[in-house]
């Protein structure tokens, strides 16, 4: 199966997750273009979702999928993203597209995380994709400078500008044992906005797509 297969069979899995009428937090990147696709040509009759993206938004707007504000919801059952990365405890890195601030906050209104992905996002420890940290851009350049003073590299995403006006750095180098203390620690620096590390809000599910299917990891 190629890639593409992959990320299709885990959008129509995650199917199974969405009550009749209830309001779903929708994440951001190409596998959830998929589960919105799905979701669309479902015809599950839905409230409505709580997009973490202007990407994510448009597109269900387009397809007839309404969408609320997040100020509009107390609470979701179920919030479904992709990962860039998920280890075996269900701890993530997210933020390839740009969207991490907004999805923490959609998975933070979520009672369950669903993580749909296929097979190569799951690793032993976080780190060797590039963390994503959304930044105030004034502090940029100190921030990365905090990052190199722990072996990392940190560079800025060029042409990149989120949709809360902030900018990304892509940290490189890192090898990430403790996802909590990590997350807690660098959400702490003057000028992030967010960490694109996903532990606190980690996935209650995994759909993994594989090439035998999909595989359903569940994390305590």
């Amino acid at each position: 199966m190629t890639q593409d297969e992959l990320k299709a069979l885990v959008g129509q899995a995650a199917l199974a997750y969405v009550e009749e009428g209830s309001i779903v937090g929708v994440g951001t990147g190409s596998t959830v273009d998929k589960f919105i696709d799905a979701l669309a040509a479902s015809g599950k009759k839905i409230a409505g979702a709580v997009s973490s993206s202007v990407r994510s938004t448009d597109r269900m707007k387009a397809l007839g999928i309404p969408v609320l504000e997040a100020s509009e919801v107390q609470g979701l059952k179920v919030y479904i993203d992709g990962a860039d990365e998920i280890d075996q405890q269900g701890h993530m890195v997210k933020g390839g597209g740009a969207a991490l601030t907004r999805e923490k906050i959609v998975a933070d209104l979520a009672e369950t995380f669903v993580c749909i992905a296929d097979e190569s996002k799951l690793v032993p420890t976080l780190g060797k994709f590039p963390l994503p940290v959304e930044v105030i851009p004034m502090a940029a350049a100190q921030i990365a400078r905090r990052f190199a003073a722990m072996g990392a590299d940190a560079q800025l995403r060029a042409g990149v500008v989120t949709d809360n006006s902030c900018h990304i750095l892509d940290v490189r180098g890192l090898s990430i044992s403790d996802p909590i203390a990590f997350e807690a620690d660098v959400n702490q620096w003057p000028g992030v906005v967010t960490v694109g590390v996903f532990a606190r809000n980690k996935a209650g599910v995994c759909l993994l797509g594989t090439s035998s299917g999909v595989k359903t990891l569940t994390f305590a």
